[in-house]
């Protein structure tokens, strides 16, 4: 094996320094919620989860926390994703596949659009106003 030097220590360093900022709660004012029940995973979460860390690592975005829960109990429309962003309602999305989940970044996070068309679950208007 290879000896490290002090610049290749300081370079793992800095990188599980990026690591741990991404999952410290502190600094963030947006969820995503993958769910990863054996059934989400099952249909694809893991790529979705994967997508959407690279997704906003690709756009800079560091102020929206992505995590993982167990099922959300729509076992038909894995995976299934939560979004929470202020000032939007709350929304879970259903059968997210990679490419809808660029879209989740790109519409709701970027630009503050909801992607109706996925949409399973959301409050009515009369409790959001």
């Amino acid at each position: 094996m290879a000896k490290l030097t002090l610049d290749d220590l300081r370079k793992m360093r800095e990188q599980k320094q990026q690591q741990l900022e991404k999952r410290d709660p502190g600094n963030k004012d947006a969820q995503i919620i993958v769910g990863m029940g054996t059934c989400g995973i099952a249909a694809g979460a893991k790529e979705t989860f994967g997508t959407i860390i690279e997704e906003l690592d690709a756009r800079g975005i560091t102020n929206v926390l992505v995590r993982q829960t167990g099922c959300m109990g729509l076992c038909s429309h894995e995976p299934t994703v939560e979004v929470v962003v202020p000032d939007m309602p709350v929304v879970i999305y259903g059968d997210v596949n990679t490419e809808v989940a660029k879209q989740i970044v790109a519409d709701h996070i970027v630009n503050k659009k909801l992607i109706d068309a996925r949409i399973l679950q959301k409050p009515s208007a009369d409790i959001i106003g």
